[in-house]
Order: C-alpha cells, then sequence, then structure tokens
C-alpha cells in the first residue's frame, strides 16, 4: 500500500477540449530545470491541459516561478508570500515581490491571504501581509489569487475594507454553498482543486454546483489534493483532467462544454492572450 501511494496517477483519457491548470506549484512537484518542466507541462499537454499557472508561496519560490515561466509558452506564473510565512515580512520583502511583480509572464498576486489552520505566523501579521498584497494586485493591475483556510470572515472583510482588485481569484476554495454565494455576490472568481471531488466534500460539492459557470476555475494545487480517485497520491497539472471531468458530471454538463468555459474563463482572468503577445 506505501508503494501505491508513492505511484503517480495513470494519465487520464484526453479531455475534448483544452483546459488550464489555474494554481499548481512545479517546483514542489520537483521540477527543478528547464527539461524537467517542459515534460511536466508536456504530460498535461497530452490530456489536454494546454497551460498551466505555477505559484510561489515564498521568496525563493517567486524567483524560481518567474524565471521558469520563460523556459516553456505554455508556463505562466504568480508570486507572493503564502500566509504561512509572513511572520517576518518586511520592506526587503516587499520591494523584491514589487519587482518580480512586474514580470511580463507574472499573471497574478498569489497565494495570499489568510490560514488559520495553521500557527506558524500570527494572524495580525498575516492580515498586514495581505492588505499589502491587495494593494500591490491593485498597483500593478494584475488578479489577486487568495489562500483561505478557516478564514472566510476575515478574508471578506479586509477585501471589503482595503476595495478588492478588479478580478479576484479564491485558489482552491474550500467554503460551503452560503459562503460561495457570498463570494459569487461579490464578483469573485472561484477555483476548484482535486477536493471538490472527494466524495465526503459534500458542502464543497453543493457550493460547486451553484456557481455561475462565467466564475468557474479548475486547478490541481499540485503536488496537493490529488483527485478522486487517487487521493493521496502525487498530484501533477495533468490530473486537472480528472476534475474537469468530476464537475462536468456534478454540474450536469457534457465534458467538452466544460471545459470550454474554464479554459475561456482563465484566459479572461489572467489575460493570455496578452501574455503570449508579448512573447
Amino acid at each position: 500500500m506505501s508503494r501505491r501511494r508513492d505511484e503517480v496517477p495513470p494519465l487520464p483519457e484526453p479531455l475534448p477540449a483544452a483546459v488550464v491548470d489555474a494554481h499548481t506549484h512545479l517546483d514542489a512537484c520537483g521540477a527543478k530545470d528547464a527539461e524537467q518542466v517542459t515534460a511536466m507541462v508536456d504530460r498535461a499537454a497530452s490530456v489536454g491541459v494546454g497551460r498551466v499557472v505555477t505559484v510561489a508561496d515564498d521568496l525563493v519560490s517567486a524567483r524560481w516561478v518567474v524565471e521558469a515561466s520563460t523556459w516553456d509558452d505554455r508556463l505562466f506564473a504568480a508570486v507572493a508570500l503564502h500566509p504561512t510565512r509572513t511572520a517576518e515580512f518586511g520592506q526587503s520583502e516587499m520591494d523584491e515581490l514589487s519587482r518580480l511583480a512586474e514580470a511580463p509572464r507574472v499573471v497574478a498576486i498569489g497565494e495570499t491571504g489568510l490560514d488559520y489552520y495553521w500557527d506558524y505566523s500570527p494572524p495580525a501579521a498575516q492580515q498586514d501581509a495581505f492588505r499589502w498584497h491587495i494593494e500591490l494586485s491593485k498597483r500593478v493591475g494584475k488578479p489577486l489569487m487568495i489562500h483561505d483556510r478557516d478564514a472566510h470572515d476575515d478574508v471578506l472583510r479586509i477585501l471589503r475594507e482595503e476595495g478588492p482588485p478588479s478580478t479576484v481569484v479564491f485558489h482552491c476554495f474550500s467554503g460551503d454553498a452560503d459562503f460561495a454565494r457570498r463570494c459569487v455576490d461579490e464578483g469573485y472568481v472561484l477555483s476548484f482543486a482535486g477536493t471538490v471531488t472527494f466524495r465526503n466534500a459534500r458542502a464543497l460539492r453543493e457550493a460547486a454546483a451553484l456557481v455561475p459557470l462565467d466564475q468557474v476555475l479548475v486547478e490541481t494545487d499540485a503536488p496537493f489534493l490529488t483527485p478522486h480517485p487517487f487521493r493521496g497520491r502525487p498530484n501533477e497539472p495533468y490530473c486537472t483532467a480528472y476534475t474537469v471531468r468530476d464537475l462536468a458530471s456534478l454540474r450536469g454538463m457534457a465534458v467538452e462544454d466544460l471545459a470550454g468555459v474554464v479554459n475561456s474563463n482563465a484566459e479572461r482572468v489572467f489575460r493570455l492572450h496578452d501574455v503570449t503577445k508579448l512573447g
């Protein structure tokens, strides 16, 4: 059994239309250089996951994702300091993130937000850093990508107090139907990871069924949160295809139709056509 849990899931049947993995961590998946990045993106593309957004959670990762995004035209980046890394967050970190955020292939500021599950960083420090990232998102004109764990009310409160950027994405949405409605009413985009396929995630699945289609993205958050039926095994961007199929079934849609919608949403949210023109 332990060997099986170390095995990556098999490649799924290719999707009938291309999609974007809206949030992954290729460095945490084990990619170190351009060859390994291209191999991961190739595996994803072989099943219809044609583009990938790789996301930083600390400064080392932020430097890496910005560089990695130049290695493959199908790869884009997001930079921020994860809320659990904000116990020490000063001017030097702000200056470097501000510089990295201007990189042309950085398509979002994230992941930032609040995490009250872990106690690595005090809530006050997390909230101060979150407010700064909101300002950075507005300053550079790029979407805000939110990490929200056990902090729903404070995340919404701080967004209201600071004034949200024009585009806000709740990565790996983890709320119930009521919280989903509150986010939808604010115009926020909800991105669903492999957790939405878990059969014991009833409240999350109810939320995913009601979100308007133009406010839905799909992601892996790899190497974590591998979709059903491979929960607990290593995740990679190609596993987005499993989540798309499950979500289509949940919403009573054809896979091709849902894939087309979430792909268009990702292109709009992250302005991928504009970035492609820059290349």
